[in-house]
């Protein structure tokens, strides 16, 4: 399989909500966050298989640094 990247430029607001977006499409296999400097704030792998346990300490720590940051960029990569 191939993968493939995509990024996205969001607001604090709205990171929480893309993240959630994301990871119900189902072909994303990583996201990474970073800050609009391009420091890397944070980087995950999703499985095929993981079930909303695993996700809600990732989904509670996105919330967290969502409330800190203003702008960001979600760097998506996706099989295809």
């Amino acid at each position: 399989m191939t993968k493939s990247k995509e990024s996205f430029h969001v607001n604090g607001e709205s990171l929480l909500k893309k993240i959630k977006e994301l990871i119900a499409e189902g072909n994303v296999t990583r996201i990474s966050i970073t800050d609009k400097s391009g420091k890397e704030l944070m980087s995950f792998p999703l499985t095929i298989g993981m079930v909303g346990v695993v996700f809600a300490p990732i989904l509670a720590a996105v919330g967290a640094m969502a409330a800190l940051i203003t702008e960001c960029t979600i760097t998506v990569e996706r099989e295809v």
